[in-house]
């Protein structure tokens, strides 16, 4: 069991903060997240007062790891694809705390996420992540395939391109299609 609470996360001023400063601090330590360093606060907050409506409406669900009071991590579950695609999920923003990782908190974290989509019916994980530093060996370890390397997908928080890793895990009962 994860020494860690994980729990969704509501737009509070408070909740805002911590997950700023924690996209602050990822980016700012090389995490590919989809920022460039560096990444000013109020953009920060921007982006996850974004993230946490949509989660309001139903769209995605937004995790947040706790280490007692702290705010050490986030993982987001997106539901909302397209009409085609009811039956799969994706990951996106999995970040931890600099100070908290390799202690459990990402595992506990992926593991809640993927109750979350079976829970919402989905029988499909995706999710890439940057070929260099990125969290590849995390989510081999959770059963994640990969799919193949896209080159040159994005750049890296302090300059240059690297590529993406992409993977996929079946979750939960699988449907069978209809013909």
């Amino acid at each position: 069991m994860s020494p860690f609470a994980i729990k969704p996360l509501d737009d509070t001023p408070q909740i805002r903060s911590g997950l700023g400063e924690l996209l602050i601090e990822t980016v700012a330590s090389g995490g590919s997240v989809g920022f460039v360093h560096p990444l000013l606060f109020d953009d920060a907050c921007v982006f996850w007062k974004d993230s946490l409506g949509s989660a309001a409406r139903g769209e995605r669900v937004v995790l947040g790891a706790f280490d007692g009071e702290a705010l050490i991590g986030t993982v987001t579950l997106v539901l909302k694809l397209p009409p085609n695609q009811p039956h799969r999920a994706e990951i996106a923003k999995m970040m931890t705390r600099v100070s908290h990782r390799h202690r459990g908190a990402a595992t506990a974290l992926m593991r809640a996420a993927e109750q979350l989509a079976v829970a919402h019916g989905r029988t499909l994980l995706v999710l890439d992540t940057a070929v260099e530093d990125g969290a590849a060996p995390l989510y081999e370890k959770l059963g994640f395939q990969l799919t193949g390397i896209i080159p040159d997908y994005a750049l890296k928080p302090h300059g240059g391109l690297t590529g993406t890793m992409v993977y996929w895990k079946r979750i939960g009962a699988v449907a069978i299609p209809s013909s």
